[in-house]
């Protein structure tokens, strides 16, 4: 296979140069040395739906960067109980840099594909790297908004507005590009049960606001899981 050779790749190494992801994601703040250090010891691998990819309590070996897919965050209460609590997509980096152990577990929501590297060869470039520091530092900080944002959501909103927010939130993360034109199709990475437990609502609660939000157009819905989005503009006013 020829690799694509352009402005953003034409010094990277093989691995990096057809990866999308690496433009916004943590190695956007290195330089094509740095890139091949770290390239000696990543590895991307492809997970199904389903599979485990952090189990909670446990200590990292290694961190990774979402190239594709949707990842599930969990955590699990005394009683075995597990609550949904955020989703990952690309370029989001997966893990706690510098945790002793994993707060959280992860899955594949979908199928992902995903660029491990082990801790110490990570914790060691951001060691020596503040550019890379100050990325994964706003990449937190991102996150930490959007979870500020959700807990508005989870708080003051409806249910309708919850299912459209939710919605929403895949449509304009989990393929950017599909949903570039005001036009967004998708199949959902989450049960309905997976759904309601990230809302905080009932399975049937979803069901029928998922059934109202067809029946005025706002989306389409195909075999359960494939949604159709004609409008984005249409269904972000149904966010709330």
């Amino acid at each position: 296979m020829i690799a694509r050779k352009d402005i953003h790749n034409s010094n990277v190494p093989v691995l990096c140069q057809s990866c999308e992801a690496r433009h916004r994601g943590l190695c956007g703040a290195l330089d094509p040395e740095q890139l091949s250090e770290l390239a000696r010891s990543t590895r991307v691998v492809r997970h199904e739906a389903g599979e485990q990819l952090v189990r909670e309590a446990d200590e990292p070996g290694a961190y990774a960067n979402v190239m594709a897919g949707v990842v599930k965050l969990t955590k699990t209460l005394e009683d075995g109980r597990r609550q949904v609590v955020g989703l990952q997509f690309a370029p989001d980096f997966l893990g706690r840099l510098y945790g002793t152990e994993n707060h959280l577990g992860a899955e594949a929501a979908s199928d992902v594909e995903l660029c491990r590297v082990p801790r110490a060869a990570l914790e060691k470039l951001v060691g020596e790297n503040p550019a890379l520091e100050n990325r994964l530092m706003r990449q937190a900080l991102r996150e930490l908004d959007e979870a500020r944002d959700w807990i508005v959501t989870l708080g003051r909103k409806s249910a309708e507005e919850k299912v459209a927010s939710f919605l929403y939130l895949i449509a304009t993360h989990a393929n950017p590009r599909a949903a570039q034109g005001g036009r967004a199709e998708f199949r959902l990475p989450l049960s309905r049960a997976d759904i309601a437990d990230f809302l905080g609502l009932t399975i049937e609660t979803v069901s029928r606001q998922l059934t109202r939000l067809k029946g005025a157009g706002v989306i389409e819905i195909d075999k359960l899981r494939d949604i159709v989005v004609p409008d984005l503009a249409v269904l972000e006013e149904r966010c709330g």
